[in-house]
């Protein structure tokens, strides 16, 4: 069982960064692979990026690629996204999610937070 709580979202102006932040508890978190997904009003929910169970291995949809970067402690049973340059269409709730492998679907992933807003004004 992991719980997981996401922090770091806010209101940014385009151009700005967030580092958004996911705490999971329980002792097996780094026998899960973490993710990020995202949803905007009236959209479904949209993969953002992927953390293997070392932090080794990373995926990122093409709409985040090269602005955000993904990171682990899993000593600290913390997950990080840094995102850069946003933009207006980054707009959305941010989750995090745990799983034991890799999927860009959603349903695939076993645990979730209750999300963190994002906001970027133009």
């Amino acid at each position: 069982q992991v719980q997981l709580v996401e922090s770091g979202g806010g209101l940014v102006q385009a151009g700005g960064s967030l580092r958004l932040a996911c705490a999971a508890s329980g002792r097996t978190f780094s026998s899960y692979g973490m993710v990020w997904f995202r949803q905007a009003p009236g959209k479904e929910r949209e993969f953002v990026v992927y953390i293997s169970r070392s932090g080794g291995g990373t995926n990122y949809a093409d709409s985040v690629n090269g602005r955000s970067t993904i990171s682990r402690d899993n000593a600290k049973n913390m997950v990080y996204l840094q995102m850069n340059s946003l933009k207006p269409e980054d707009t959305a709730v941010y989750y995090c999610a745990a799983g034991p492998l890799y999927s860009v679907d959603a349903g695939k992933y076993d645990y979730w937070g209750q999300g963190t807003q994002v906001t970027v004004s133009s």
